[in-house]
């Protein structure tokens, strides 16, 4: 195992993904005790029985925005009643830069400040973070019946790192 690969498996949250052998792409995720099918639309050649990656990212990026939202209205103990986020993503080309397009819906009676200092707070949210600064993938290929190292694992670094986002000095 190269040295990148076990730091990043040593700290970091795991995913297990596995063909279900049923259609051409499904596949099953697993997630500690949680499980759910990914494939690719019919008009792709899928069975259209799960979200595809690129709707994945997009979910990741709409659930942490409207988390760190919510954790941090709850934090300042504002009337946030509701929040709703649309997100679209586009790439053109295999090289070409990845743009997700954010839509953010605020229900509830806060005031221009406090929805502006939301909007702060979205920009924040870790997935974005990680969207916007890239990131670096270690891949092994590994021996025939191996497991991957640290599968299964979910040591919680995601709402750690939400709330690192609303941790703020000011406002």
């Amino acid at each position: 195992m190269s040295e990148a690969t076990a730091d990043l498996a040593a700290r970091g949250e795991s995913v297990m993904v596995e063909e279900t052998r049923v259609g051409r792409f499904q596949m099953e995720a697993r997630i500690g005790e949680t499980a759910f099918l990914v494939d690719e639309p019919v008009k792709a050649g899928g069975l259209g029985t799960g979200p595809n990656p690129y709707d994945l990212l997009s979910a990741a990026l709409g659930a942490c925005t409207a988390m760190t939202v919510r954790l941090y209205a709850e934090h300042k103990a504002w009337p946030l009643e509701k929040v709703r986020v649309r997100v679209a993503h586009r790439r053109d080309a295999l090289q070409a830069r990845d743009g997700f397009a954010r839509e953010i819906e605020l229900e509830g009676p806060l005031d221009d400040t406090q929805r502006a200092r939301l909007l702060e707070i979205a920009e924040r949210c870790p997935v974005h973070l990680t969207l916007e600064r890239g990131s670096d993938v270690a891949t092994k290929l590994l021996p025939a019946k191996a497991r991957a190292a640290g599968e299964g694992a979910t040591e919680g670094e995601h709402m750690k790192h939400m709330e690192e986002a609303c941790a703020t000095p000011t406002g």
